[in-house]
């Protein structure tokens, strides 16, 4: 099953995706699909009350597709985490994850545009393997638990801003611009994702494949992601980790670098995760 939020902007509303396609309405389970909604063993329930025949069918048709989750608590991400990106670009191969931030109100739908910051001339794509978080990890004890707090996995496009990003080191300038995260089509539930390290990803901007890699050349894995941050924050239900882009970035390629420019169109997939579609458009 997926799970996923459809209506206006600021209206959305909570539904499941079952296997066969049909859409099911969640309004009756719980009002949004968010961190208490997750807190609460949300996922177990749904599939429960799936089984049993209890949710009213509904129709998708019509409707926009916003972010599968209400606006996290925090947006946490990880820099150069695929040992190609991190070759393509001239930088060293971290040793310990590279974490920065991005605000959680630049989250959005997975067909809402990409708005391109006034002044820009570097804004750049990054198709990511978002996890959400379903229960507190704190200080966990090893990676072997970490994956047990994952409630699912969804399409990211952590969206940046180059030179806002690199002009003075402070990375969140770059990426926490208006609608600078596209998130979804659907929360798919950990339980049906059998390993997070083997997921093909891949971007095409205008039709022209930019990024095709796969989770398998992370240098640090979502589990050890996971137990990476709950030594220095506690991560909640409905977090939000962006866990690394693959190489074929605009700011990997030769001058003159190929960023966003409006009317541009992005094109994004996870295997088993769903796909997107933004057009950038200048703010």
């Amino acid at each position: 099953m997926q799970l996923l939020r459809l209506g206006e902007p600021g209206s959305e509303r909570p539904f499941v995706r079952a296997d066969d396609g049909a859409t099911y309405e969640l309004g009756g389970l719980t009002a949004d699909i968010d961190g208490g909604f997750l807190a609460a063993d949300g996922i177990a329930r749904t599939a429960a009350a799936l089984a049993a025949g209890e949710l009213p069918v509904a129709s998708e048709a019509g409707l926009r597709v916003g972010s599968p989750i209400a606006q996290p608590g925090k947006v946490v991400c990880i820099g150069m985490n695929y040992r190609r990106h991190a070759e393509e670009t001239g930088a060293t191969p971290p040793t310990e994850p590279v974490v920065f931030m991005k605000a959680p109100d630049v989250v959005t739908g997975p067909g809402d545009d990409v708005l391109i910051p006034r002044g820009s001339t570097s804004t750049d794509w990054e198709v990511e393997l978002g996890v959400v978080i379903g229960t507190t990890a704190r200080y966990l004890d090893n990676v072997e638990d970490a994956l047990a707090h994952v409630a699912g996995y969804v399409v990211s496009n952590d969206v940046s801003e180059r030179e806002l990003q690199f002009r003075t080191g402070q990375w969140d300038k770059g990426k926490s611009c208006e609608n600078f995260n596209p998130l979804g089509p659907a929360l798919v539930p950990a339980s049906e994702v059998p390993d997070p390290q083997d997921l093909g990803l891949r971007l095409w901007v205008n039709g022209a494949k930019r990024q095709d890699s796969s989770t398998k050349d992370m240098i640090f894995s979502v589990a050890e992601i996971i137990h990476h941050l709950s030594q220095v924050m506690v991560l909640r239900p409905g977090d939000l980790i962006n866990t690394g882009t693959p190489e074929g970035v605009a700011l990997g390629q030769p001058e003159p670098k190929p960023y966003l420019r409006d009317g541009d169109v992005i094109e994004l997939e996870i295997d088993g995760l769903g796909r997107q579609r933004q057009t950038a458009r200048q703010a």
